[in-house]
């Protein structure tokens, strides 16, 4: 049996090949076209690293929070619902540490360098 490389190694050879093989050889709007590129491919294999997990627990306070089950999706758009409609609030037990929490874990993969991503995570 061959081993093959997983998805997250393939994402990491062609971000590492744009960033120091092509970058270095192209300018203007082709060197931005590339960077961006790179930074996307940055993103998804944060996403592959800690995506599931961060869902997982995202899932887990919701289902606390909302005292029911479903997907990432339908709890998201039922917690929004009670936002709007004035069921739930800020002040609302939980609320303000999931929100705090979650956009910890989005930021983590979206921009991980982010300065107050460090004053986040230890906040919380």
């Amino acid at each position: 049996m061959m081993d093959q490389p997983s998805i997250r190694e393939l994402v990491e050879a062609v971000r590492s090949f744009l960033e120091t093989k092509a970058m270095p050889e192209l300018k203007g709007h082709t060197a931005f076209h590339a960077r961006v590129a790179a930074n996307a491919l940055g993103i998804v294999s944060r996403e592959l690293e800690l995506g599931g997990q961060a869902t997982s627990e995202e899932v887990k306070r919701l289902t606390t929070l909302l005292k029911h089950e479903g997907s990432l999706e339908e709890l998201n758009r039922e917690l929004c619902k009670q936002i709007r409609d004035g069921r739930m609030a800020l002040e609302t037990p939980g609320l303000a540490e999931h929100l705090e929490a979650s956009m910890r874990d989005k930021i983590a993969i979206d921009q991980p360098n982010y300065s107050g991503l460090r004053i986040a995570k230890s906040r919380g």
